[in-house]
């Protein structure tokens, strides 16, 4: 019977240690020490790889948190309501930095600062009801919300710093799982057609380095090779050129076209891994709806028909919530 290894196990895989979670093997890193100072730095790098990833125009100051507040409490048009909740929640993030700054900063002069100070409150409070209105923002592209960005910095407020550290973990590998997916429903629809002969090793090579990429810190000092590694390989994929047949005839332009959907689908998975190996989120609606269209593409490459697969739809990942409901939450 085959050994079953529990969520967290840690074990040295090829010289590096490592932690498994949902399958997956992860590259691991010793958890810093549990301080204000820690949780200072962590949770200024999570507000700026979120504001990163966010659509633009939120990163409002904390010094205008009450200005952020007035403009999206009298705002009564639920789209630009949706827009200036996503400016308080913005607001709201820099002014809990802020506060955290400041605390850490009196730590430092030798003053005991307890988890009951009203400043170490206030600064939960502001990154909660940011969390709550983070709901209503988009990734950049502008596909759907990524939640789990917002909820990152009150983790770190609020958890110890190794629970944190394995909360990491849990996400990343839910993102390889993701890239997996993704670049797997990529291949299994370029199977049939010859033209696209030689390109399953190529995607291959993406999805692994995109892992690798995923679960490496900037701090880590592989991280020139990993990054580079990534992007090389994406624009691989980018530039593979499909095998047609010569000739000007109804086939070969049917061919031709057919291939230019192919690599429209090629285009579209290199930018939705980009986005969730960055962000190390999934993003399950715009997962399934490119995978939608890769079975779409297969099934029409069957039957020989022209089916063309759409561009990614720009839509929010919910309806827009109103004015009320917004404040409701």
């Amino acid at each position: 019977m085959a050994e079953r290894i529990l969520p967290g196990a840690k074990r040295a895989v090829g010289g590096q240690w490592r932690v498994f979670y949902e399958g997956y093997w992860i590259k691991a890193y010793d958890a810093p020490a549990d301080t204000l100072l820690t949780k200072k730095r962590l949770i200024e790098a999570l507000t700026r790889r979120l504001f990163n990833h966010v659509e633009h125009g939120v990163n409002i100051p904390g010094v205008r948190l009450e200005e952020a507040r007035r403009a999206y409490d009298m705002e009564r048009d639920p789209r630009k309501a949706r827009v200036k909740a996503a400016m308080l929640a913005g607001a709201l993030f820099n002014r809990a930095t802020d506060v955290f700054t400041k605390v850490v900063e009196v730590q430092a002069l030798g003053i005991e600062i307890r988890a009951d100070n009203d400043l170490m409150r206030q600064c939960g409070e502001h990154l909660q009801e940011a969390l709550l209105l983070g709901r209503q923002v988009r990734h950049r592209s502008g596909e759907e919300g990524i939640d789990e960005l917002w909820g990152e910095p009150f983790k770190a407020f609020a958890f110890p710093v190794e629970d944190f550290y394995k909360s990491r973990y849990l996400k990343i590998a839910q993102t390889m799982r993701a890239i997996d997916l993704v670049t797997s429903v990529l291949a299994e629809a370029l199977a049939g057609p010859t033209m696209f002969v030689g390109i399953e090793a190529v995607i291959a090579e993406f999805a692994a380095a995109a892992r690798e990429k995923c679960e490496t810190l900037h701090t880590d000092k592989e991280i020139f090779n990993v990054w580079a590694a990534f992007v090389a390989a994406g624009e691989r994929l980018a530039a593979f050129e499909p095998a047609l047949a010569r000739g000007d005839g109804a086939a070969a332009r049917a061919e031709t076209h057919r291939a230019s959907q192919g690599m429209r689908l090629v285009l579209q998975a290199k930018e939705l891994i980009f986005y969730v190996t960055r962000a190390r989120v999934t993003m399950p609606k715009t997962t399934q709806a490119f995978r939608e269209r890769c079975v779409a593409y297969r099934a029409g490459t069957a039957r020989g028909e022209d089916a063309v697969p759409g561009l990614i739809p720009h839509e929010p990942s919910a309806p827009l919530a109103t004015h009320a409901e917004l404040q409701a939450r």
